[in-house]
């Protein structure tokens, strides 16, 4: 993947929704939840104050992150599907 996020801008790998319930019932593709975690796997350079000087991300590259259900912009890339986010519209690094 050859992709670059401006700003506070993040790239999300999305992790696999769960097929199963723990009762071992298979789950149909419109019953599935939405990940809220994911993998980063793009990083823009930050955002920059009110005076001009750039804040640095919190977040890197292969961290495990928790965001919102519906947040961020879902894309296609090379038939993968990431999510882009501001870095504030994440809860946690895990």
């Amino acid at each position: 993947m050859k992709i670059k996020p401006l700003g506070d801008r993040i790239v999300i790998k999305p992790a696999v929704a769960e097929e199963k319930t723990k009762g071992g019932i298979i789950l149909p593709d419109t019953a599935k939840e939405k990940p809220v975690v994911g993998e980063v796997v793009a990083v823009g350079p930050g955002r920059k104050s009110d005076d001009g000087n750039l804040i640095a991300m919190e977040v890197k590259v292969g961290d495990k992150v928790l965001y919102g259900k519906y947040s961020g912009t879902e894309v296609t890339i090379d038939s993968q599907e990431y999510l882009i986010m501001r870095e504030n519209d994440l809860f946690a690094i895990m």
